[in-house]
C-alpha cells in the first residue's frame, strides 16, 4: 500500500475539510484523519445542531404568539425528545452528504485516532500504520473550557456538548457566560418556556459586541423576562442552589457553564500547520474555512473583518471597529431603527438597529441587531474589503420592501 502523500489532514471539521476539498481540487493526493464524527464540532456539536434546536423554539413561540397575526392555535405543546430527533436527523443527512463529497473528491479518510511524529509524519494509532506527507495540517478543534469551581459533572453542571443531548426540558436553568453559546442558548430556554438566569463576570452581556449592541440585548432579555446579572460571579453550589458573588441565591435544575472553549492541541510539532479552533485564534467555522483556504492556496484574507454572528430573535452581527475603542477619534456614526422598516412591521421584528460607524468616506465598523443580520453583515464586509466610498453605496438601489434598506438609509445619512 501507498502510504505517500502531498497532504495529511488531523481533523474533519470546517478547517480540515476545507482543507482536504481545496488540495484535492488542486491535483494533490490528500489523506484525512477523523476519530469522532466528519464535520467536526460545528456540524455535530456546535453551529447546526444549536441552530436546529434555535429554529424549532422560535417556531414555538411565534406559534404561541400568532394571535397578532390574526391566527388562532390552541393547545400548543412541546415535544423536546422530538426536537432532538429533528436535530439528529439534520446533522446525520449533512454528514453523509460531506462525507459523500470527500468520497468523490477521492480523499482518503481513516477513523481513526492520528498523532503526528513529525513534521512530515502520522501514526494511525488504531492499525500502527505511518504515513508520509509533504506537508501536515493539524485542525483538531477545540474542547468546551473548564472552570474552576464549575468543573462538569455532565449531569447537573453541563458542557455546550452536554446540553445538546438534553430529552426533557428543565424548569429552570442557570446559564454561566454570555458570549454566543450564553445567549444563543438563553433565548431557546426562554422561548420554550424554561425559568432562565444569565450570570454574566463582565460589565454588560455579550461582551466582545459593541457596547450599543450589549445594551440592546439586555433590554431584550428584561422584555422576554431573561433574568441576567453582570459583574457577577458564582461563589458556591449547594443542593441546586447558586450563591452569587452579589448576594442573589438562585436555584435551577441543571446549569450551562459557557465559558468558551479550548485548543484540542497538547504540544505543537514544528513544521505543522495549525488552523482552525486548534490554532487558537478566532474560533468561527467561517474564519477555520478562510485560514485553510489561505493555507493550501495562497489566497489572503483580513483577519480585522471576520464577521460575528449571534443567532435567535433578533439576529446580532458585527464586523470592524466598535465604537467605544474609537474614544477620541473624530468618527461619523449612523443608526437607523428597525421599526423605521415596513419589511419589520410586516413580519412583526420591529426590534433592533443598524449602526454604521464611519471615517474618511469609508465604513469602518457595523453592528447589526435586527432579523436576517447575519446576511445583511455580508453587504457591509464587501463595502469595507473593497473600500468603497460611502457616497458610492448611496447610488445602489436596494430592493423594498427588505430589511437592507436600513443600509442604504444608514449610508444616507452619514
Amino acid at each position: 500500500m501507498d502510504n505517500n502523500y502531498d497532504l495529511g489532514i488531523i481533523g474533519g471539521g470546517p478547517a480540515g475539510y476545507s482543507c482536504a476539498f481545496y488540495a484535492s481540487s488542486l491535483g494533490k493526493k490528500v489523506i484525512l484523519f477523523e476519530k469522532e464524527n466528519i464535520g467536526g464540532v460545528c456540524l455535530n456539536k456546535g453551529c447546526i445542531p444549536t441552530k436546529s434546536i434555535l429554529k424549532s423554539s422560535e417556531v414555538y413561540s411565534q406559534m404561541k404568539n400568532c394571535e397578532k397575526f390574526g391566527l388562532n392555535a390552541e393547545n400548543i405543546s412541546v415535544d423536546y425528545k422530538k426536537v432532538i430527533e429533528r436535530k439528529n436527523e439534520i446533522v446525520e443527512k449533512l454528514k453523509k452528504n460531506l462525507e459523500l463529497a470527500l468520497k468523490n473528491a477521492k480523499i482518503n479518510i481513516i477513523k481513526s485516532q492520528a498523532e503526528i511524529i513529525d513534521s512530515n509524519h502520522i501514526k494511525d494509532t488504531q492499525s500502527g500504520g505511518i504515513y508520509n506527507c509533504s506537508k501536515i495540517i493539524c485542525a483538531t478543534g477545540a474542547k468546551p473550557r473548564q472552570i474552576k469551581g464549575l468543573e462538569f459533572d455532565h449531569k447537573f453542571l453541563l458542557s455546550s456538548d452536554d446540553i445538546l443531548n438534553l430529552e426533557v426540558l428543565p424548569k429552570s436553568v442557570v446559564i454561566i457566560g454570555s458570549g454566543a453559546i450564553g445567549i444563543e442558548w438563553a433565548q431557546i430556554f426562554n422561548n420554550f418556556g424554561v425559568e432562565t438566569t444569565v450570570i454574566e463576570v463582565a460589565q454588560n452581556l455579550l461582551p466582545n459586541a459593541d457596547i450599543d449592541i450589549s445594551k440592546r440585548i439586555e433590554r431584550i432579555f428584561k422584555l422576554r423576562k431573561i433574568r441576567f446579572f453582570t459583574k457577577t460571579t458564582v461563589e458556591k453550589i449547594e443542593n441546586n442552589i447558586l450563591k452569587l458573588s452579589n448576594g442573589e441565591e438562585i436555584f435551577a435544575q441543571i446549569v450551562l457553564v459557557a465559558g468558551g472553549r479550548i485548543p484540542n492541541v497538547e504540544e505543537k510539532i514544528d513544521g505543522v500547520s495549525y488552523i482552525g479552533d486548534s490554532a487558537g485564534e478566532i474560533q468561527l467555522a467561517h474564519f477555520a474555512i478562510k485560514q485553510a483556504l489561505e493555507n493550501i492556496s495562497s489566497v489572503p484574507f483580513r483577519k480585522d473583518l471576520v464577521p460575528a454572528v449571534v443567532y435567535g430573535e433578533p439576529e446580532i452581527a458585527w464586523v470592524g471597529v466598535k465604537e467605544q475603542d474609537l474614544a477620541g477619534q473624530e468618527y461619523q456614526k449612523s443608526t437607523v431603527l428597525v421599526s423605521s422598516l415596513g419589511k419589520a412591521w410586516c413580519d412583526g421584528k420591529t426590534e433592533g438597529f443598524i449602526k454604521i460607524l464611519s471615517q474618511n468616506d469609508k465604513i469602518i465598523g457595523a453592528h447589526i441587531v435586527c432579523a436576517e443580520a447575519s446576511s445583511l453583515l455580508g453587504q457591509i464586509v464587501i463595502a469595507i474589503q473593497n473600500e468603497i466610498p460611502v457616497k458610492k453605496l448611496t447610488e445602489v438601489c436596494f430592493p423594498h420592501p427588505t430589511y437592507s434598506e436600513g443600509i442604504f438609509d444608514a449610508v444616507l445619512k452619514i
